[in-house]
């Protein structure tokens, strides 16, 4: 135990300074000895998940030894055998997971502390110096001894008055997956509402004079978690830093994919080969609406800006649900102004040249360029060329659109030529400069915006060619489609309908409608999809279904 380290950490919390901290996982103490160099004020060393033994556990203790910085050992389960030992090895303090009662933290209390007042036994290891400091340790470990309960579940924030009166600890974590999970939203970093409920647990644990801590999510993240209270503030995972890092550079070079479970890469070719279909479509699924086609200018028509005119294509007029698209065109020069929108946004290039503006970020693009950008960023778009219109292909994660104008000033600094992702707003995606992928036969695929490529979106996108004889498999969604012929002519097939579609023209299809998409044309084909869906998720099922009525919902 180190106290004058946990002297420091306590006196920083009460002159109400941010401490900093890393999560630690990976068995290397060099990430303990990285964390003490930086001059971090905490890491907390991960001993309930993963597969850090107490060999590892203790090098990194040693990798802090003499620092300023506090160790913590996360725990496996409220134990007074597992708390006695991560401090005998000279632990500051230990973070004990699902605490959801006063008693069960009272528990953890008086295991870490010595008789009378406790139940911790005293033993000859690392923590007394090997049993030659009993009476200097013994004497300051009860006062300086950290237990760190997390919250992480409904029940422990409905008793959070009651654990924020517990005497003996005065730091609590917040766990967001496994509190999401306990609210039905298993999967969810912050499931619905459960950002409400973490921050008013934690306006609770600060009346009662407590400090809060939490692991960001990236750096807009870290900053909202400062503006909101919290003041034990972890800067992130070792692994998933590593693995932040790496999507960051993989994506400056067009090479970034998500990995998926079984440790295999999002849209792999040959994933994507071996999925097998299933015999027939969920019953779950069984859509409620027709597919609907539609060309250009039959929809309605909105000028949405001087010289800027809106054909919609897909939206509430054909009873499409979370999603509009369409295909807007600038004349030339005109200038959409800057707006925000409570939905997210995806813009696409087909014709011309532009500049997009988000809070005073300058994007040019052109041709098959794609920008996203979140709800509530600021951005305008603006058609650079003088004599030539400029045609986009427009989706927005909503049925029922509207914007608001933004009367403020935004420095200006133009981007460069990368796709990338700025942290907290907006994704821009240069068509030429991203690796592509293989859905179906003679078909590469790019994908625009998604949840994973811009956290908390609500849809995802992108560009589809296909060569002649490309196709997909009979395939359906858990949400609606939009897909728009962009280039040549395609063979839409909806169980057993077949559509010839171009020019343009944009199909609708409805949440459980059984269908795919060949090119049956000897020339190239190519289009934008767009789901109204975070993530571009299908289920494969038998041709049959696609082809053939009488298979299709038992028709």
């Amino acid at each position: 135990m180190k106290a004058p380290a946990i002297q420091r950490l306590r006196a920083k919390l009460q002159s109400h300074q941010p401490v900093f901290g890393l999560w630690i996982t990976l068995e290397s103490p060099s990430i303990c000895e990285m964390a003490v160099a930086l001059g971090l004020d905490w890491v907390t060393i991960d001993a309930e998940h993963g597969h850090l033994d107490w060999k590892e556990i203790i090098e990194h203790v040693r990798a802090a030894v003499r620092s300023h910085t506090v160790v913590l050992v996360r725990l496996a389960e409220n134990s007074p055998a597992l708390i006695k030992r991560a401090l005998d090895i000279g632990a500051d303090g230990v973070v004990i997971p699902w605490i959801e009662t006063p008693a069960q933290l009272e528990a953890a209390i008086a295991a870490a502390t010595y008789p009378p007042r406790g139940l911790r036994g005293i033993g000859a290891e690392r923590a007394t110096c090997w049993g030659q400091c009993f009476i200097e340790h013994t004497a300051e470990a009860d006062e300086h001894v950290l237990v760190v309960p997390i919250i992480e579940t409904v029940r422990a924030v409905q008793n959070i008055d009651q654990l924020a009166r517990v005497k003996g600890t005065d730091l609590f974590f917040f766990g967001p997956a496994d509190l999401s999970a306990t609210a039905g939203f298993p999967g969810q970093w912050e499931g619905p509402g459960v950002a409400d409920l973490i921050v008013q647990a934690k306006d609770a644990l600060r009346k009662a004079g407590k400090h809060c801590g939490v692991i960001a999510t990236d750096e807009a993240n870290l900053a909202l978690r400062r503006e909101q209270g919290f003041s034990l503030l972890g800067l992130g995972l070792d692994g998933s830093l590593l693995l932040r890092s790496l999507h960051t550079m993989l994506a400056a070079q067009g090479r970034d994919r998500k990995i998926r479970a079984g440790f295999t890469l999002e849209n792999d070719p040959a994933a994507l080969a071996a999925e097998v279909p299933a015999k027939c479509a969920p019953p779950e699924l069984r859509p409620d609406r027709d597919e609907v086609m539609n060309e250009r200018g039959r929809g309605p028509q909105l000028e949405v800006a001087p010289g800027v005119a809106f054909d919609i294509m897909v939206g509430a007029h054909n009873q499409a649900r979370n999603l509009t698209t369409g295909l807007v065109t600038f004349q030339p020069g005109a200038q959409l102004p800057y707006h925000k929108h409570g939905f997210a946004e995806a813009i696409t290039l087909l014709q011309g040249r532009a500049l997009a503006e988000v809070e005073g970020r300058r994007y040019e693009i052109g041709p098959l360029d794609n920008l996203t950008i979140p709800r509530g960023v600021a951005h305008r778009v603006t058609n650079l060329s003088r004599t030539q219109p400029a045609v986009f292909h427009i989706a927005l994660a909503s049925s029922a659109p509207e914007r608001e104008l933004v009367h403020q000033f935004f420095p200006r600094r133009s981007m460069p030529e990368v796709t990338q992702t700025q942290p907290g707003a907006e994704r821009v995606t240069y068509v030429n400069k991203v690796e592509r992928y293989s859905p179906g036969a003679a078909a590469s695929f790019v994908d625009y915006f998604n949840t994973d490529l811009v956290p908390g979106l609500e849809m995802s996108g992108g560009y589809g060619l296909f060569q002649p004889g490309g196709r997909l498999p009979a395939h359906l969604h858990d949400f609606d489609e939009s897909i728009c012929i962009i280039e040549g002519q395609a063979t839409c097939v909806v169980e057993g309908r077949r559509y010839r579609m171009e020019g343009q023209a944009t199909a609708l299809q409805p949440r459980g409608r059984i269908h795919y998409f060949i090119n049956e044309s000897a020339a190239a084909m190519g289009m934008v999809w767009v789901y109204a869906g975070p993530k571009p998720e299908r289920i494969v099922v038998d041709e049959a279904c696609a082809t053939q009525p009488a298979v299709a919902w038992g028709r």
